[in-house]
């Protein structure tokens, strides 16, 4: 499984090193590459590496502070001796030490740092719910832009319906059965579709355009996306019992308990800022009047510096008041987070539901619309109507046609919600229709 984690993103990457073919893309492909593509989602990755940072940085102040020093003194001073100024002097003095400093106990630094390996599971989190995020948009741009492939075949058909109305058109003026009016009707009925599909290559160069985007693929490059279709699942399918299942799974979610957490332990840590720190110090070296001139004499110093607070200037309590007033801000937005949620996927079962029905209703009106264009039609070939009733019937064809495009294509995007609602869109590759 991890070779394919790394492998699907290498092959987009060799296609894309070949400038002369066409960026042959399927949705799993697409996803897989987010993490190593996609510019939020490796800025986001960055943010939990500065987090780890942050954190090694706080845990300094735990782990013993080793330094060598030298030091080469020349002086002269002056001392008062029986009321007159007498120099000493010069002299000169070199030292050469390791000292040492080891905190034994310090319970604010302790749950400072405690604090921020909180943190780094919290970018950690964050980076996960920026990962979703872009996945969702990728999801998207790549169904919006099959969806908008699509829709050139409904228009390619309306347009050859069109010019095989102006054929019959023709063929009914020149037998004396139609009239100028039914000729110029189809030819101006095939003007106005072929202008839709002129501009509709405008909107699928925009869609494909997105989707290499989010991907950092060549935007001059030919893009060529896998057809992919959700399964079409009954209503019945659908558990209100999801809700609890994306709390637990949604990284937002957890991402904003460990920023609660986070809060918690500031608050501990500003309440030991008053409890006292235990240290052990010293110092190991020798001592000389001219460095390395052989008169070196050992000195050290070794000790346990005990410190108890009694006044810092009020700053403890400070501390703590803005620690509690984080803390309760983000049980607040915790909690209304909550509600988000399983709204949100409430939300996202009922669309998904009702995407599906109207997909049998797109069905069953595509079917009808192709039925009163075969009526229609025949009633122009015998010479009963003119040619406004088959315009009319191909007309509610093509939209009978988009309908059940756009409907597969929203249900499509529901489910795509349903899975980013549930804490994981990259779901939505298991439920490909066979």
């Amino acid at each position: 499984m991890h070779l394919l984690k790394f492998a699907l993103p290498l092959a987009v990457a060799v296609a894309i090193a070949r400038a002369d073919a066409p960026v042959d893309l399927t949705l799993d492909q697409a996803l897989a590459a987010v993490e190593h593509a996609n510019v939020s989602a490796l800025l986001s990755r960055e943010a939990v590496a500065q987090a780890v940072e942050a954190a090694n940085q706080q845990r300094v102040n735990l782990l013993p502070q080793v330094a060598l020093a030298a030091e080469q003194q020349r002086a002269l001073t002056v001392s008062s001796e029986t009321g007159a100024l007498v120099p000493s002097g010069p002299t000169n003095r070199f030292d050469g030490q390791l000292v040492a400093n080891y905190n034994l106990l310090d319970p604010a630094q302790i749950e400072s740092y405690r604090s921020a390996r909180t943190a780094v599971q919290g970018a950690q989190l964050n980076y996960q719910a920026t990962l979703q995020a872009v996945l969702t948009a990728v999801a998207q741009a790549y169904f919006t832009h099959l969806h908008d492939l699509h829709r050139i075949d409904v228009l390619d058909s309306n347009v050859a319906r069109d010019k095989s109305l102006l054929d019959l058109a023709q063929i009914q003026l020149h037998a004396g059965v139609a009239t100028q009016i039914d000729v110029t009707r189809a030819e101006a009925e095939l003007a106005t579709d072929e202008q839709a599909r002129l501009q509709q290559d405008t909107t699928v160069y925009q869609s494909e355009l997105q989707v290499k985007r989010l991907l950092d693929l060549d935007l001059g490059q030919p893009l060529k996306l896998a057809d992919f279709s959700v399964q079409q699942m009954d209503a019945a399918e659908f558990d209100a019992g999801m809700e609890q299942h994306a709390l637990d799974q949604r990284p937002d979610y957890l991402s904003g308990s460990s920023l609660l957490k986070q809060n918690q332990q500031d608050v501990l840590a500003a309440k030991f800022e008053n409890l006292p720190t235990l240290s052990l110090v010293g110092d190991y070296g020798q001592a000389n009047i001219r460095a390395f001139d052989g008169t070196a004499k050992e000195e050290w110093v070794a000790g346990v510096e005990f410190n108890l607070p009694i006044f810092d200037g009020l700053k403890a309590r400070a501390d703590r008041r803005a620690a509690l007033s984080r803390l309760r801000a983000q049980e607040r937005s915790l909690h209304d987070l909550n509600a988000q949620v399983s709204s949100e996927v409430r939300l996202a079962i009922q669309d998904a539901r009702s995407r599906f029905a109207q997909i049998a209703l797109a069905q069953k009106s595509l079917q009808l619309a192709d039925e009163q264009l075969r009526l229609a039609s025949l009633r122009f070939k015998q010479g009963v109507a003119d040619n406004q009733e088959v315009i009319d019937a191909q007309n509610g064809l093509a939209v009978a046609e988009d309908g059940l495009n756009d409907a597969i294509y929203q249900y499509n995007l529901s489910r795509v919600e349903l899975a980013r609602a549930k804490g994981e869109v990259r779901d939505i590759l298991q439920e490909k229709a066979p």
